[in-house]
């Protein structure tokens, strides 16, 4: 069922990025590897009933605990894991409450990063660097000038 989440849901339905798979994949070999610590079960060995909310739960706590991650890393390894549970919740209906009970793992708050804006000095900054006695130096200062008005924000 792995096997054809990753290729038939991720790269064929939903055709993430490359990045997105490693991300997943890696998040499947650390549970895999929590589950044959924990379970003293191969990972060919796991049954879809192995991984219940409670297992998983405790994964993620692992994960922070043990492993030292950040509630936003443990938040990413969640989206794998119900990404995963979503896929089979229609390949397998009878297994609909134990796939609820994970769906149903909350993410953990986590400060957010902070947005900072231009300040004027550098919104006119910004908006002097195109030459505007060309025409793509015209089109470009309006361009900026466009998105200072309806909120640029700086990249950091």
């Amino acid at each position: 069922m792995i096997e054809r989440f990753f290729t038939e849901r991720l790269m064929r339905q939903r055709n993430v990025s490359a990045n997105t798979i490693a991300s997943y994949r890696d998040t499947f070999r650390l549970l895999f590897m929590f589950a044959q610590v924990q379970l003293r079960k191969s990972p060919s060995a796991l049954t879809f009933t192995d991984l219940d909310a409670t297992f998983i739960g405790a994964f993620l706590t692992d994960l922070e605990v043990k492993r030292g991650a950040s509630a936003k890393t443990r938040n990413l390894r969640l989206t794998a894991i119900r990404s995963f549970f979503r896929f089979v919740s229609f390949e397998e209906p009878a297994q609909s409450a134990l796939i609820q009970r994970v769906l149903a793992i909350p993410s953990k708050r986590h400060d957010k990063r902070q947005v900072h804006f231009l300040t004027r000095a550098e919104i006119e900054a910004v908006l002097a660097a195109p030459d505007r006695t060309t025409w793509l130096g015209r089109r470009d200062h309006t361009l900026l000038l466009v998105a200072a008005q309806t909120g640029l924000r700086s990249p950091s």
